[in-house]
């Protein structure tokens, strides 16, 4: 990480606010950063651009999801340290981003000091130490319905269906805070 091009970070982030704000808070940190709304934009800069960082939403607009980023990413180039961050964490969506090429996931509120230090702690720790805290109904419901989502593209409608419900039920479930 000595030279600027080894601390290259692109943030792929729909949330333009929240993009500015990150970014100039890892430019202070002596990264150069670039800033992407969409898997589209995101593939087009891939062109030209090959970072050595990335931090990617896991929930953008559209019909793309920051898994698929992940993914292009990791085939762009498997080296990369990919940290994603999501407000709708969830244990199949973690897995999922693991096995794709992230080297970790983190709920938001995260902030820069967090997403750094998970770059630095790329590589799994054996001596994390187990909880005995049971799981809930409301948190496995919450698991399955982000499985469900994460096996359907985040395609809200198709998850409805295969769960069951109406869409305006998931919706309103999505929307609510997850309970611990």
């Amino acid at each position: 990480m000595d030279t600027e091009t080894d601390r290259l970070l692109l943030i792929v982030e729909d949330d333009a606010a929240f993009a500015r704000t990150l970014a100039r808070s890892f430019e202070r940190r002596g990264y150069e950063v670039l800033v992407c709304a969409s898997l589209i934009e995101m593939t087009a800069m891939l062109e030209t651009q090959s970072p050595d960082y990335a931090v990617v939403d896991l929930k953008l607009n559209g019909d793309a999801s920051g898994l698929a980023c992940v993914q292009a990413l990791h085939a762009h180039d498997d080296a990369m340290l990919i940290v994603v961050l999501t407000g709708f964490a969830s244990i199949a969506t973690a897995v999922e981003a693991i096995k794709l090429g992230a080297c970790h996931y983190l709920a938001k509120p995260s902030n820069t000091d967090d997403i750094e230090a998970a770059f630095g702690r790329a590589e799994g720790n054996a001596e994390v130490s187990l909880t005995n805290r049971s799981t809930s109904i409301k948190t496995l419901e919450w698991e399955r319905i982000h499985e469900t989502l994460a096996d359907t593209g985040f395609n809200i409608s198709e998850t409805a269906r295969r769960l069951g419900m109406h869409r305006r039920t998931l919706a309103r479930k999505l929307v609510k805070q997850r309970v611990k």
